[in-house]
């Protein structure tokens, strides 16, 4: 079997490969022009392992080593960083490194998705983009209104809005200006139509954001991210391990029996973070638990932290539903149950009765 373990760049791959038969140690730098690294990969013979540190540029290099069938494993880098005490690097050390993690059984490696399921995160976020530019352009047009004294808030966006405000009186540069703007709105608006389409019918073939749509609030564009960017829910052991996994508990610094918390730690997908709130922001209208668990963190917390909450119980929520397989329906009676037998308990004298007398 060979072990290798790669410092992977944007133009080159600094390799340590160990044959653990023969013991004998590589160390190679290879380019990534032309067809240098599959030649390489290609013809290494029996069982071979890569290793790899997480970074932005390896998606090309985890797709070739599933198309010629090698074993590979990432790494996250600030505990792989750790494992290095010394303060020389570089990039043989690197490569020495991530291979001596591999060797000894301690590689911190993480969750990859497949290939599918980057290919639907791509999906996901190139519609967040032209939604994001879409708003970028409302403001601007909104700006134009209200500067003419036009006032008409949602309405502005609908044909007769949209009429009104091409036919504001201008001045030649700011005329031309608003044209372009609504030009480039109709375009953005049709491509969002057409991103909408492909995202609802991905999430229609998946089962599992299938069960997700029937929660009140959650629409296919969140009930897909859920499903792409957090994978099988029996990677996680409670729905504190879910939000953690987020970035949506808060960052803590305890020591000495003393407990700081701080801000929300962040440290997940910020997309999937910005779905959830969008997500519970129409939740809290439409289910009564979530609306009345909101209503009392808005008087607690105040309105940021109380959105945040209200996000992160529905995430936990959209665990639960996929870990259990069940739908909103069964997912609300199951409540209703922990309720009843919670309160049959509470009323029962705790002397003289047990959970077999129960």
């Amino acid at each position: 079997m060979r072990i290798i373990g790669v410092d992977l760049h944007t133009g080159q791959q600094t390799i340590a490969m160990l044959d653990t038969e023969t013991g004998e140690l590589v160390e190679q730098t290879l380019k990534h022009d032309g067809d240098e690294v599959r030649k390489f990969y290609s013809a290494l013979p029996g069982q071979v392992l890569v290793g790899i540190e997480a970074t932005g540029s390896m998606h090309w290099f985890l797709e070739l080593l599933d198309e010629l069938g090698i074993d590979h494993q990432v790494g996250h880098p600030s505990e792989i960083r750790k494992a290095e005490t010394r303060k020389q690097k570089h990039d043989r050390r690197d490569a020495a490194l991530l291979l001596k993690l591999q060797v000894e059984n301690r590689f911190p490696s993480i969750w990859m998705p497949s290939t599918a399921l980057r290919d639907l995160r791509t999906l996901l976020l190139h519609r967040h983009q032209w939604v994001r530019m879409r708003t970028r352009l409302q403001n601007s047009l909104q700006a134009i209104a209200l500067s003419r004294g036009l006032r008409r808030g949602r309405a502005l966006w609908n044909q007769i809005g949209q009429h009104t405000i091409a036919s504001l009186p201008l001045p030649p540069n700011a005329a031309r200006r608003r044209t372009e703007l609504q030009g480039l709105y109709r375009t953005l608006n049709e491509q969002i139509d057409e991103l909408d389409k492909r995202v609802n019918g991905q999430a229609l073939q998946r089962p599992g954001a299938r069960l997700l749509m029937t929660h009140p609030g959650v629409g296919s564009v969140t009930a897909l991210a859920r499903d792409v960017f957090l994978g099988d829910p029996a990677r996680f052991e409670d729905g504190k391990a879910v939000v953690s996994y987020v970035g949506m508990i808060p960052s803590e610094y305890s020591s000495g029996g003393q407990q700081r918390l701080g801000g929300l730690s962040k440290q997940g997908n910020p997309l999937l973070r910005f779905f959830w709130c969008e997500a519970a922001v129409h939740a809290v209208g439409q289910d009564p638990d979530l609306k009345r668990f909101y209503r009392r963190k808005l008087s607690q917390k105040g309105l940021g932290k109380a959105r945040v909450a209200a996000a992160r119980k529905l995430g936990i929520r959209l665990w639960i539903m996929l870990r259990d397989q069940i739908d909103y329906e069964e997912f609300c009676r199951r409540g209703q149950m922990r309720q009843k037998s919670g309160g049959a308990r509470a009323g029962m004298p705790e002397v003289g009765h047990s959970p077999a007398m129960q």
